[in-house]
Order: C-alpha cells, then structure tokens, then sequence
C-alpha cells in the first residue's frame, strides 16, 4: 500500500461546550497542524498515488477556510462541541469529496491541536 501524506498549519480559536472543563471553556486559540494521509494499492500513468500539487491545493483552501475563525461559529460545527476528534472527521470527510483519483482507498487526518495531543479519523474512499 502507498501512503503520500502533506501537512500544513494554522491558528484557530474555539470553546468547548457541553462540559465543564474550566478554560477550555472559554474562548481560546490553538496552533493547529493537519496532516492529510492518502493511501492506495497502485500509482497513475505518472507514478504518483495523488500529485502532491493538487493534495497542497485542495488542503490549503481547507485550512484557509477555518484559519483565524472560531470553530463554533462555522456552520460545519453547528450543534457539535469543537473537539479535535469533530474537527478531524470534517476535515477527512471534506478532503474526500474534494481529493479525486482512482486508485485512492483510504484518507487518514491527523490533527494535533498542541505539541503532544492530537486527534485522527480515516475514512475509506
């Protein structure tokens, strides 16, 4: 299996809701990192799993989309506590619709929200 992976990094704010978890409570910013994951059997014609190009493209109008913003103001949020185990489901599930190629069999997300806690959700394609 062929793994090709890019990440970027963004700043963020968010409040957790639902809960009581003391600061995390009120607003606050994280200096998000994502990492997009593509797996596949095969390679194209070129012998690439995905350009790298496009996975940078479509990634970086993700991220440009939740950069700087409060997370629970998006619509994508509505009704969910922003916790990065949401956010990493939405963040897969849009790459997914976004991301097309052929030979693709999974989209893993890694999306860590400090230097030592991260979330991660994969999802077959």
């Amino acid at each position: 299996m062929y793994t090709v992976a890019v990440t970027r990094d963004f700043v963020a704010q968010h409040f957790l809701i639902g809960g009581d978890w003391g600061p995390e409570n009120e607003r606050h910013s994280h200096h998000y990192k994502v990492e997009v994951q593509l797996e596949g059997a095969t390679l194209n014609r070129h012998g690439y799993l995905v350009d790298i190009v496009d996975i940078e493209h479509h990634l970086e109008d993700l991220v440009a989309h939740f950069r700087d913003k409060t997370l629970n103001e998006l619509p994508e949020f509505a009704g969910l506590n922003p916790s990065i185990e949401h956010f990493a489901r939405i963040l897969a599930q849009t790459l997914t619709e976004r991301i097309r190629a052929a030979n693709l069999s999974a989209l893993a997300i890694k999306l860590w929200e400090n230097d030592i806690a991260w979330a991660g959700y994969r999802q077959e394609c």
